[in-house]
């Protein structure tokens, strides 16, 4: 048990009275604990397994306003979602940034009665967007933000201009048509971001990962699933933020009275592929597109890497899950439609991964046209029961406020702080422009142009609290060649940011995995450091580096052979910068 996790289990010891419990620690879960918080709340969140490791772990890493909302009529969630994205791009502007995107367009009435499908509640799967149905979708993007625009107005090519933007777009297309939304680097950091907000400036909240809640008479019994260590803990009201589990954690709540479903969700897989051509050929831009079957689907320039996504498949319960390899084909065939000359293969894939997006139960026929709205449902009990059904990663504060403003009102207490524009982690003081402080971290910490970037593009303005820990420790060191993550960053990780385990490690607080940079050599320096920093014994820490092992293979394509793979790739690196010019 690490001495942050101690010290909580201490303070509900002392004191395990709640105005009220939020059960999950994904994004919503951790944005309503905030809001609940900030309100001057005593407020316990309880998370089975790390924070924002479930479906919050497994978005498409895009923070957008939902242009394709429009077809189904959802101008409201489209109004929201973009107030929202601008929200993000400017309280966390070292995670959240602008992304350019191109609309590859092969006809030009195609697609007209798109809309109109949706407004009569008809299921079917839309027909292809044309030229003018895109144009009047965007026309209606820019005007929604015509008051406080942030990005720039859409723009739309005729073919010669765009092939020469390009080259490598798909030869049938008759115009593109350029916007522009957000993406996030990394999500599941901004999680933990909020839940040290939370820790700094309400302090009698208390945050806890590995931990089950379970009904006990009047009140709940919060167990930690490290030690077996169980305390019984009292709450006015529970909020229910388990997402893709909301059905069995009413029924577990409870104690089996449970009403009709309220989710049903649909599996998203997304692949990681190393392909500088593709890169290349993106310019810095994403291509949002249509597969064969009218889905759209997105393919974008990631942390070195290219991200491409997304099935929408159905599931009838809720599981953790796994990109299979049809999903891959899938994924790796839409990249022919809208790449041709681009050979992409399965080898390029570095990394996988699905969730279980937390939709609202529908009957639509095409999951396209099931809504990604958010709306709450209260359920009386002994302690009653505010239920959080559906939302997505860019409304999580739209949603987050809107569920704390019916739990304050449940209260009888009033909101004292409003977040819209409430700055998140390094988002705080952070310059209008990311060199500035890039310039000032190296100047003070005497370190390189490259360090610099590292941690401000991670850390944002709590870059100097990280460069302060790593210049204590006695040696500071990159944990391997041509990777930025230094030896001293990992502790300070280790002891700031309620990491558990090897995964929560490897898998949220930093992008080893996702990134494909993680070989085993890497693995085995992390697990050195793991070990000195907790104190655990060799047969504990040996365990969770062989789960992880097998996590990554079982759950993200990540095999024993293509980690050992990568300390020979290494290795050649290293031989080659050595080698005389």
């Amino acid at each position: 048990m690490s001495d942050q996790r101690q010290k909580n289990w201490e303070r509900l010891q002392g004191d395990s009275a709640f105005d009220a419990v939020v059960v999950g620690g994904g994004i919503n879960g951790i944005g309503v604990y905030r809001e609940l918080a900030l309100q001057g709340l005593r407020v316990l969140l309880v998370e089975r397994n790390d924070f924002c490791s479930g479906c919050s772990a497994a978005p498409s890493r895009m923070i957008h306003g939902g242009l394709r909302y429009l077809e189904n009529g959802e101008f409201d969630l489209v109004r929201e979602s973009l107030r929202e994205r601008d929200a993000l791009l400017t309280n966390a502007p070292h995670l959240v940034h602008p992304l350019p995107t191109v609309i590859p367009i092969a006809s030009v009435f195609s697609g007209l009665l798109n809309s109109a499908t949706g407004f009569f509640g008809l299921t079917g799967k839309p027909s292809s967007r044309g030229a003018l149905p895109i144009k009047l979708g965007l026309s209606l993007y820019d005007w929604v933000t015509r008051k406080r625009r942030l990005l720039p107005k859409h723009v739309f090519r005729c073919r010669s201009k765009t092939k020469s933007l390009w080259p490598k777009l798909m030869p049938g297309l008759k115009f593109s048509a350029t916007y522009h939304d957000a993406w996030i680097s990394h999500p599941e950091r901004l999680g933990i971001e909020l839940l040290r907000d939370t820790a700094e400036i309400a302090p009698s909240a208390i945050a806890l990962n590995y931990a089950e809640l379970q009904p006990d008479g009047d009140g709940f019994r919060a167990t930690c699933s490290r030690t077996g260590h169980s305390l019984r803990v009292t709450a006015k009201i529970v909020v229910n933020a388990t997402g893709a589990w909301l059905d069995e954690t009413i029924a577990r709540i409870n104690g089996g009275n449970h009403p009709d479903r309220l989710v049903s969700g649909t599996k998203g897989s997304h692949l990681i592929i190393d392909h500088p051509e593709l890169e290349a050929a993106l310019a810095g831009h994403m291509a949002y597109f249509e597969n064969s079957d009218g889905r759209v689907c997105i393919v974008f320039p990631y942390l070195g890497k290219v991200l491409a996504g997304s099935t929408d498949i159905r599931v009838s319960s809720a599981k953790r899950v796994r990109c299979e390899p049809e999903e891959e084909r899938y994924i790796l065939d839409s990249l022919r439609l809208v790449f041709p000359d681009i050979e992409v293969r399965p080898e390029d894939v570095v990394f996988s991964y699905a969730g279980i997006r937390p939709l609202p139960k529908s009957d639509h026929d095409f999951t396209g046209r099931i809504s990604r709205g958010h709306y709450t449902r209260r359920l009386d009990g002994l302690v009653p029961q505010l239920c959080m059904i559906g939302g997505k990663w860019t409304t999580f504060r739209a949603f987050a406020e809107q569920t704390a403003d019916e739990v304050l009102k449940e209260l009888g207490s009033e909101r004292r702080v409003e977040t819209l524009a409430l700055a998140i982690g390094g988002g705080r003081d952070f310059p209008a422009e990311a060199d500035v402080l890039k310039k000032q971290l190296q100047a003070d910490f005497e370190i390189s142009a490259e360090r610099a970037s590292h941690v401000t593009g991670i850390y944002g303005s709590g870059a100097r609290a990280v460069l302060e820990h790593c210049r204590s420790c006695a040696t500071d060191r990159s944990l391997a060649e041509g990777t930025g993550l230094t030896t001293g960053e990992v502790v300070f990780l280790l002891k700031n940011e309620f990491v558990e385990t090897l995964s929560d490690l490897v898998l949220r607080r930093t992008s080893l995995a996702i990134d494909g940079s993680l070989s085993m050599d890497m693995l085995d320096t992390l697990v050195d450091l793991y070990r000195a920093e907790t104190g655990l014994s060799v047969q504990d820490v040996d365990r969770q580096r062989t789960d992880l092992i097998n996590e990554l293979n079982d759950f993200h394509g990540v095999s024993r052979s293509m980690l050992e793979s990568r300390n020979l790739n290494w290795s050649k690196e290293c031989a080659l910068a050595q080698k005389p010019a």
